[in-house]
């Protein structure tokens, strides 16, 4: 028994009072007990629940499948038009369905069978997936109907993600939550330097329609894979409600009356706020690192931290033996601002791609416990909730950053504007660390 957020918590896996059902333990699981370096290699013991596999094996395939999506809507936007203006107003034209969204169907998610709604929710995507397939494939050449479709999808994801995130806890038991969180962040991380670089490789050799079609059949394996798990209804017990605004504000109820709850999304945009520089990486390509060739130096500066999370991912195993769940997320955002700092400062490429990659391994760490924390420190019931907040802020953050940072780069210089980032980052998650000690304290 250990103590978390005021409350005792079984290491069977469910909090009292909180009726959760999760999967039993292994008498003795050998994430436990491993030593040596197979302590510091990934944790898999969650794919020993064929469940939890199914779920993240479909993330296999869709991690890479949306990268190709994410790459073809703003060059097909770019080809129709000849103007980052009109790629940056589609990128906003899904920022406010996506929270929208986000918020009420992490309400939905707590009122109805989980399963269900992600069945819905997938088939929507891949849906939507096909359109874009077949507006491409027509030629028809529209702006409007480009972002009218990524609005739709943006907001089918926004209904799905909560719901997703919110049924970890429900497919494995709690002592295997951080390892879980690891295994499917580490795939998503994966996607996002896999799927780019194969999108660039496909559309010279298959076209660029050709890619949302790809998207559409990795789909429909998740589709599938959705359809095995069990049914994920409501715990019994639990109040019948509607999904309503009254929900989504008494989740928001929910978050400030739970301090660590609140410190834990704080965190997040605390460091992706103040600290997530990829607006600036165009600038430093052309101007710090030109002699590099400009080219090759913006790849490296986009693909550094997806890297460096990969890798944390890859040797988190230490992850599931960590208890102090507060402490981890307070280093690890105060890491990913010095080594912000340190890339700010960076005069050579290597060494900024070695302090971008340091903070994409603090990312990861953050990733992985703060949606522990997430997962563990709430009620079932209020999961889809915490997850839809969780979902806007991971979204809204770097974007928010985008504005912050590009235009203190304009008015400070990059670099400038970048190092002060990192330093700010450091200074207020210590303070908040300080001022508010429930953080400090949650330990599993």
């Amino acid at each position: 028994m250990y103590r978390a957020c005021g409350k005792r918590v079984d290491t069977s896996g469910s909090s009292s009072g909180s009726g959760t059902e999760s999967p039993a333990k292994d008498p003795a699981p050998d994430g436990t007990h491993r030593r040596g370096w197979r302590r510091w290699a990934m944790d898999t013991r969650p794919l020993r629940r064929p469940a939890y596999r199914r779920l993240w094996s479909s993330t296999i395939v869709t991690a890479v499948g949306s990268q190709l999506t994410a790459v073809a809507v703003p060059k097909q936007i770019y080809d129709i038009t000849g103007s980052s203006a009109w790629v940056g107003a589609a990128s906003l034209a899904g920022l406010l369905p996506l929270i929208v969204f986000a918020l009420w169907g992490g309400a939905v998610a707590d009122t109805m069978d989980r399963r269900r709604l992600l069945l819905i929710t997938n088939t929507g995507i891949a849906v939507t997936s096909l359109l874009f397939w077949t507006q491409a494939v027509t030629g028809m050449e529209s702006v409007g109907a480009l972002m009218l479709l990524l609005a739709l999808q943006q907001a089918f994801w926004g209904l799905n993600a909560p719901a997703r995130n919110a049924s970890i806890a429900r497919l494995v038991p709690e002592d295997e939550l951080p390892a879980a969180n690891a295994l499917g962040s580490t795939v998503m991380q994966t996607g996002q330097v896999v799927g780019p670089l194969l999108a660039g490789a496909l559309i010279p050799l298959i076209g660029l329609p050709e890619l949302y079609l790809i998207d559409a059949l990795a789909l429909c394996v998740t589709v599938w894979a959705v359809y095995r798990l069990p049914a994920l209804p409501p715990l019994a017990g639990t109040a019948v409600r509607r999904a309503g605004v009254r929900e989504v504000v008494a989740g928001f109820r929910y978050i400030a009356g739970h301090k660590v709850l609140l410190l834990s999304f704080l965190a997040d945009i605390v460091a992706m706020v103040l600290g997530m520089p990829r607006a600036l990486f165009p600038q430093l390509a052309a101007e710090t690192y030109a002699s590099y060739g400009e080219g090759l130096a913006l790849g490296l500066l986009f693909a550094a931290i997806p890297i460096g999370a990969v890798a944390g991912g890859l040797f988190s195993g230490t992850f599931s033996q960590a208890r102090r769940h507060g402490w981890m997320v307070i280093g690890a955002v105060v890491v990913w601002g010095a080594a912000i700092t340190g890339f700010g400062l960076s005069g050579s490429l290597w060494l900024a791609v070695a302090f971008l990659a340091v903070a994409g391994v603090a990312d990861m760490v953050s990733m992985v416990f703060r949606g522990t924390i997430l997962l563990s420190a709430a009620t079932d019931e209020m999961r889809g909730r915490m997850q839809g907040v969780f979902t806007v802020v991971v979204a809204g953050g770097p974007r928010l950053a985008d504005v912050l940072h590009g235009g203190a780069g304009s008015a400070l210089g990059a670099r400038e504007a970048v190092a002060g980032g990192g330093l700010l980052v450091v200074a207020v998650m210590l303070a908040l660390a300080a001022a508010m000690p429930a953080l400090r304290r949650y330990r599993v």
